[in-house]
């Protein structure tokens, strides 16, 4: 008999899976450290209380899409999707290092994937083989990333006009905007981002965009536009609000705007995983969440 049981997360889970996923994570970042870069470091306990938050949330939205690998009282693994309208998403998914390769991962695949159903969908993957194949074995075409870091040369910032704080009366019509890029609005997440981002907007008619700037961490934390003239306008104020090393992610070769801004303020190119689609484009002007996509 399997000692691997596949069953949905419950609010019970929540602690026990971020500790899996926090050694899970961690061992996968020493795995792809790049040479000259420091050490991976456990997360604090901000970031295990944030992804904690986040769980919770995609418990309260959509449970179905929650699951998780337990062997005796220990999760082993773990994938979370979501279904937001005629959307899926994966944002999160990991299997412990001394576990992978017995299967699990497959296993959790087939579950979130089962939920997506004949839905259009995406996730951002890291550079994983096994996983990668597993991906692609589902239909997804994989889409290079890349990851601008450093520290935002300030005398290259350029006069941004036209943006505004952001507030919950803006949400409508940047699901709307969502549904034009990637197909679908962000819905409920929008809402959860507000309540720990700092979201900053421009809506002048035939410019419209929005970024959500994670103060704490110095970066921009998901960003979209109807241009890419709009879109830029938005990172440049997202680098404006760093203080320190930043980092722009998730940047495709759709998405060749962001790159142009990153060099300007100096910052370093690099090569992150992929940005996973399956029945859709990858989106642009578009800059995906790692946690909300």
């Amino acid at each position: 008999m399997d000692p691997v049981r596949i069953r949905r997360m419950s609010r019970d889970d929540l602690v026990a899976t971020e500790r899996t996923a926090a050694v899970t994570f961690l061992e996968g970042d020493r795995l792809s450290r790049r040479v000259g870069e420091p050490d991976p470091e456990p997360p604090t306990e901000e970031q295990s209380r944030r992804l904690i938050d986040r769980l919770g949330h995609f418990l309260s939205v959509d449970p179905d899409g929650c699951w998780l690998a337990e062997e005796g009282r220990d999760v082993v693994g773990f994938a979370v999707s979501q279904n937001r309208e005629g959307l899926w998403y994966l944002a999160t998914y990991g299997v412990l290092p001394g576990r992978q390769g017995k299967g699990i991962g497959k296993r959790l695949m087939d579950a979130v994937l089962a939920h997506a159903g004949d839905r259009p969908g995406l996730f951002s993957s890291t550079v994983h083989p096994a996983a990668t194949r597993r991906y692609r074995l589902a239909g997804f075409t994989l889409h290079p990333q890349m990851r601008m870091v450093g520290t935002v040369d300030r005398s290259t910032l350029p006069a941004v006009r036209g943006l505004r704080d952001g507030h919950a009366d803006d949400l409508e019509w940047m699901d709307r905007l969502d549904t034009a890029v990637r197909g679908a609005g962000h819905g409920p997440d929008h809402v959860h981002m507000l309540e720990t981002l700092r979201l900053v907007v421009s809506d002048a008619p035939g410019r419209r965009g929005y970024v959500y700037i994670d103060e704490g961490a110095g970066r921009p934390a998901l960003l979209a536009a109807d241009r890419p003239e709009t879109a830029e306008t938005l990172l440049w104020e997202a680098l404006a609000a760093a203080r320190g090393d930043t980092l722009v992610n998730c940047i495709t070769t759709d998405n060749h705007w962001a790159v142009d801004v990153g060099l300007a303020a100096r910052l370093d190119i690099g090569q992150e995983g992929y940005i996973a689609v399956r029945g859709m484009p990858a989106p642009a002007p578009y800059l995906a969440s790692g946690h909300y996509l």
